[in-house]
């Protein structure tokens, strides 16, 4: 097979969106317009303030590089897409990308992305998301955003600035709602139904598909969610917030917030970093009695979104990514060192009994298997679990529960299932990911042809069975059905229940402590 770069790349038809006219350009098939802006520049008078209309263009506009990232630190996910095509990074970040098999009117269904990298990192131009293959196998239009992140995205100074800056905390949410709106009303000049709209993210991404579920302003705009490995419970407190934003003030040496507005980007990126360091806290979303004024999973599901199908699931040992490229000791583990280790991230009396539960299930599991299994069970697992059991508690829409249970042979296999490594195979990219997955082989063929198949029909019908993988029931209380995402896939009862069960004995760790999720 050629690589991409080498295939013809042509001129697309030209598409009139509301604010004006865009062209892009036709890879193997697809129509692809990147960098359209659904949002006005977010700098100066307009950082921290909700998002403003973008402002219309004559004639055509050309749409085949990607607009800006959003300001934050380096070393944020790849970006990447093709040669030559790496994005700048700025403030003028409200754009997204489509792809659509035909900017024609055939009404397909919608698969709108939602980028990783917590709500402080990341681009929706990262390479791993391009949409050609899914668009190619699934007849699907597909679409990614860039929005607000870090302090630029989620900064409380409504109360210190007014009423034209209501929402600053949520802002960058808020950019993500007005990205919605825009494929609403423009989708179906791409091909696209903007009556059958998916949601989906992975990490950071399936955090703000959690909490799009909460949302008043994002009702009605999409009509199922998935949740990858990011089922996000609780939001920072108004209190929080507003410490971060004290805290920030103090470092920058400034009693005005206003003054904020006029700092030059890079000055503020150093002093984000300086208040995470401070802190030990991040600038997100936040209960502001505005945007949100509620936890939005916490003490249960959303009722706004009681109607709203979801796919919920996480990777076997996240961990391995994450603390792994933290602590490279961390491969290493002895049976004395265990115990210690585990300490750290739960109670230090739990980890016997904790490693006693999970050797059941695979007794010849290194000390390090155990620590990164145990680790992600407590830092995303048991929060997918309470999301997932919520959900099917509201007895409205269904609920499909998925865990990915593929080893992957980069590093001699050492990671096991890595946080990240579904994304290759959901979104049919197996090729841009040979760091992650290893050679293209049949086994990576199967799991992408299962997995991309799955996510494909349940934005087709809000039901995840198709022909790729066995028969898979909705998640309930008594029988817990799930997904097992391997060569090949399988569907279980209530698997690795006495982990479970062990870990029920938790809250969410987003109750405050030391948190395990960082992406």
């Amino acid at each position: 097979m050629a690589d991409d770069a080498t295939l013809i790349v042509t001129e697309s038809a030209v598409v009139e969106t509301a604010t004006g006219k865009v062209r892009g350009e036709i890879f193997r098939g697809v129509s692809i317009y990147r960098g359209i802006p659904y949002g006005a520049s977010t700098s100066g008078a307009n950082r921290f303030r909700p998002p403003q209309p973008p402002t219309p263009w004559a004639g055509v506009r050309e749409t085949v590089r990607y607009g800006e990232t959003a300001p934050q630190a380096e070393g944020g996910l790849s970006e990447g897409g093709y040669p030559g095509n790496r994005p700048a990074i700025g403030e003028d970040c409200l754009v997204l990308n489509v792809w659509s098999p035909a900017p024609d009117t055939a009404r397909r269904p919608v698969m709108v992305w939602l980028h990783g990298g917590g709500f402080e990192a990341g681009s929706g131009s990262s390479m791993l998301y391009d949409g050609v293959n899914l668009c190619r196998r699934g007849d699907v239009v597909c679409v990614s955003i860039n929005h607000r992140l870090g302090l630029f995205g989620h900064c409380d100074v409504a109360d210190r600035l007014g009423e034209e800056f209501a929402g600053s905390v949520n802002a960058g949410f808020l950019d993500i709602v007005a990205a919605l709106r825009w494929v609403r009303d423009n989708i179906d000049r791409f091909g696209g139904d903007p009556d059958n709209i998916t949601i989906y993210g992975q990490s950071g991404g399936g955090r703000k598909v959690s909490i799009a579920m909460a949302s008043k302003d994002a009702a009605g705009l999409f009509r199922r969610g998935i949740v990858q490995s990011g089922s996000h419970l609780r939001l920072l407190t108004s209190g929080a917030a507003h410490d971060l934003v004290d805290r920030l003030l103090k470092i920058v040496g400034l009693t005005d917030a206003r003054t904020l507005q006029a700092l030059p980007m890079e000055q503020l990126l150093k002093a984000n970093r300086a208040v995470q360091r401070e802190t030990g806290s991040r600038f997100a979303p936040a209960i502001d009695g505005h945007v949100f004024e509620a936890h939005p999973w916490d003490p249960a599901a959303p009722v706004i979104s009681a109607q709203v199908p979801m796919m919920v699931g996480t990777c076997r040992t996240e961990l391995s990514n994450q603390l792994g490229n933290a602590d490279e000791s961390l491969f290493s583990l002895t049976e004395a060192e265990l115990p210690q280790r585990l300490g750290r991230y739960l109670p230090p009396t739990d980890a016997p009994e904790l490693i006693e539960v999970f050797r059941r299930a695979e007794p010849t599991a290194s000390p390090s298997a155990l620590f990164f299994k145990i680790t992600t069970a407590r830092g995303y697992w048991l929060d997918s679990v309470i999301q997932t059991e919520r959900k099917a508690a509201q007895g409205v829409a269904p609920v499909w529960s998925y865990r990915l249970m593929w080893r992957t042979p980069i590093e001699e296999g050492r990671r096991i299932t890595p946080h990240s490594l579904d994304l290759p195979f959901m979104f049919d990219n197996v090729s841009k990911a040979r760091r992650m997955v290893g050679e293209a082989s049949s086994d990576t063929e199967a799991l992408a042809n299962a997995m991309s198949e799955a996510w494909l029909a349940f934005a087709r019908t809000g039901d995840p069975n198709c022909p790729a993988i066995p028969d898979w029931a909705p998640y309930d209380l008594e029988r817990r059905p799930v997904m097992l995402f391997d060569v090949g896939p399988e569907v279980a009862s209530d698997p690795h229940r006495d982990e479970r069960l062990a870990m029920a004995r938790y809250p969410t760790q987003q109750m405050g402590g030391r948190l395990l999720q960082s992406q």
